[in-house]
C-alpha cells in the first residue's frame, strides 16, 4: 500500500483516537461524581416519612372512659389485644386517690406534696409533657396508644362532683383525642360498689346519689359513643369489631383468644378468662323499690336503654 492511499486510513484511526479519549476524559468525570457518597437507605426512608407526616393529620391519642364496677377491664383487655396497641389502665392525673408518702417515681405525686403543693394547671402540665414522650415513642414504633379513663376518682369520691377538667378534656390540649364510653346496667355495678365497699367513697352512698353522679358522668361525655357490656358479652365478636372502628384500630379476631395474656390493674370484679354473661349475686328486695322510687335512677335507665327487669347480668 503507498503513503498516499493509506492516508485516509490515518485520518480514521486518528478520529476514533480522538473519540476513545473524549470517552475516557467523560468517563473519568462520571466515575469521580459516582464516587461521592449516597444517603443510606435508612436516612432517604426517613426523609420520605417526615416530609409524608407534614402534610397528615396526626394520630389520636385514644381515650376508653367507664365508671367502676361496670366491666371495663374486660373490655379493655381485649382492646389492648388488637394489633399494635398501647394502653395505659387507669389514668387520672388529677385523681384525688394519691397516697402520701414514699412516690419516688411519681412525679404528680411528689409535686402535691412537696414543701411547695403544686396547683391543678401544674400537674396538668407535667401529665402533658409525660404523654407527650409516650406518644412520639408509640409513633416510632407504630403503636396505638390507648389510655383507660380512672373516671371514679371524678365522680364517685366525696361528697359532690368536682368541678374541673376531665381526662379527655385535659389530653385534648395536646393531641386529638378519639373516645368511647362503656356502660353497664346501673343497679348492677351499684350493686357490686356495695360488695367491694366502694360505695362508701361518695356521700350519701344512695341508689338515687349513684344515678346523679352517673348522669354527670354520661353529661361529660354525651359527645362520645357507648357501648353496653351486656352487649359485649354476649356478642364479643361484633362488639369488637365496632370498638376498634369507633376507636381507629385495626381489628383483629384473635382477640378471643389472647385477651387472656394480659394484666390490668383495676380488675375488681369477677376474675376469669372467658368472656360470657354471669349471673348477679343475690341482693336485698328492698333494691328494686328504691330504684323504682328515685326518679334519677329511672331516667338513667331510660337513657342507657335498659329496664329494671334487665338485671342479673354480669
Amino acid at each position: 500500500m503507498s503513503p498516499r492511499s493509506a492516508e485516509p486510513f490515518r485520518e480514521v484511526i486518528d478520529s476514533a483516537l480522538d473519540l476513545l479519549r473524549d470517552y475516557a476524559g467523560e468517563t473519568a468525570s462520571d466515575s469521580k461524581a459516582l464516587a461521592q457518597p449516597l444517603p443510606s437507605l435508612l436516612e432517604q426512608c426517613q426523609q420520605l416519612l417526615a416530609e409524608a407526616e407534614v402534610h397528615q393529620d396526626p394520630p389520636p391519642v385514644r381515650t376508653v372512659h367507664h365508671l367502676a364496677c361496670t366491666g371495663g377491664t374486660l373490655i379493655s383487655r381485649c382492646i389492648a389485644a388488637q394489633p399494635n396497641t398501647h394502653l395505659l389502665s387507669e389514668v387520672d392525673p388529677l385523681s384525688p386517690f394519691v397516697p402520701g408518702g414514699f412516690l419516688p417515681t411519681d412525679l404528680i405525686g411528689l409535686s402535691r406534696f412537696s414543701s411547695r403543693p403544686a396547683g391543678t394547671e401544674t400537674q396538668i402540665q407535667l401529665f402533658l409533657v409525660g404523654l407527650g414522650v409516650l406518644y412520639g415513642e408509640a409513633l416510632r414504633q407504630g403503636q396505638q396508644l390507648i389510655l383507660r379513663d380512672y373516671s371514679h376518682g371524678q365522680f364517685n369520691f366525696s361528697d359532690a362532683v368536682p368541678e374541673r377538667p376531665s381526662l379527655r378534656e385535659i389530653v385534648s390540649r395536646a393531641h386529638p383525642v378519639q373516645s368511647l364510653v362503656t356502660v353497664r346496667h346501673p343497679l348492677d355495678s351499684y350493686l357490686s360498689l356495695q360488695d367491694t365497699g366502694w360505695v362508701q367513697h361518695f356521700t350519701p352512698s344512695t341508689l338515687d346519689e349513684y344515678a346523679q353522679r352517673y348522669h354527670q358522668f354520661l353529661d361529660t361525655y354525651q359527645d362520645c359513643e357507648v357501648i353496653r357490656y351486656e352487649d359485649f358479652v354476649a356478642d364479643p365478636a361484633t362488639l369488637m369489631q365496632r370498638i376498634c372502628d369507633i376507636l381507629m384500630l385495626r381489628y383483629s379476631p384473635d382477640f378471643a383468644d389472647t385477651f387472656s395474656a394480659i394484666s390490668l390493674s383495676g380488675d375488681s370484679g369477677r376474675r376469669g378468662d372467658l368472656i360470657s354473661p354471669r349471673p348477679c349475686r343475690a341482693h336485698p328486695p328492698t333494691i328494686e323499690q328504691d330504684a323504682r322510687d328515685s326518679e334519677p335512677f329511672m331516667t338513667l335507665l331510660a337513657r342507657l336503654e335498659y329496664s329494671l327487669a334487665e338485671t342479673g347480668t354480669r
